[in-house]
C-alpha cells in the first residue's frame, strides 16, 4: 500500500477527489445546474417568443391576404360596375340620337312637304294667271262689245275659282 501512496496516478486521482468535495461543499453545482437552469428558462422564453412572433406574422399574413382579397374583389366589382354604365350611357346617347334623327327628318319630310304644296299652289296660281290672259286675249280678239265685257269678267271669274 506504501507503494501505491508514491504513485502519481494516486495523487492526481486524489487530488481531483479532493476537488470535487471541495466543488461539492463550496455549491458549485447548484451555481452549475442553477446557470443550465437559467439558460434553459431563457431558451425556452426566446423559443416561446419566437412562436408568439410567428403566429403574428402567420396571422398579419392571413389578414394581408384577406384584404388582397377584398380589395380584388371590390376592383371586379368597380370594374363590372363601370362597364355597365358605359353601356347603360351607350345605349342612351344611341337611343337620343336615333330620336334626333328621327325628329330631324320629320322635320325635314314637313319642310319638304311644305315646300312641294307652295310650288303646287305657286304652279296652279301661275297656270291660272296664264289661262286667263290666254282667254281675256283670246275673247277680246273674237268678241266685241258690252257682251263681250261681260263674257270675259264671267269667263276670268270660272277659271279663276276652278284653278284655285
Amino acid at each position: 500500500m506504501l507503494h501505491l501512496l508514491l504513485e502519481a496516478e494516486f495523487w492526481v486521482a486524489a487530488a481531483f477527489a479532493i476537488f470535487l468535495g471541495v466543488l461539492a461543499y463550496v455549491g458549485a453545482h447548484k451555481m452549475f445546474l442553477d446557470a443550465l437552469d437559467a439558460r434553459q428558462l431563457r431558451i425556452k422564453a426566446e423559443l416561446d417568443e419566437a412562436r408568439r412572433l410567428r403566429d403574428e406574422a402567420e396571422a398579419l399574413l392571413a389578414e394581408y391576404k384577406r384584404k388582397q382579397g377584398e380589395a380584388e374583389r371590390e376592383a371586379a366589382a368597380i370594374i363590372a360596375d363601370a362597364r355597365a354604365e358605359a353601356e347603360r350611357t351607350a345605349a342612351e346617347a344611341r337611343t337620343k340620337m336615333e330620336e334626333f334623327v328621327a325628329r330631324r327628318t320629320k322635320v325635314a319630310e314637313n319642310k319638304i312637304g311644305l315646300a312641294e304644296a307652295q310650288a303646287l299652289a305657286d304652279v296652279r296660281a301661275a297656270a291660272a294667271d296664264a289661262a286667263v290672259a290666254a282667254a281675256e286675249k283670246i275673247l277680246a280678239q273674237t268678241t266685241k262689245g258690252k257682251i263681250a265685257d261681260d263674257l270675259i269678267s264671267q269667263g276670268i271669274a270660272d277659271v279663276k275659282t276652278k284653278l284655285n
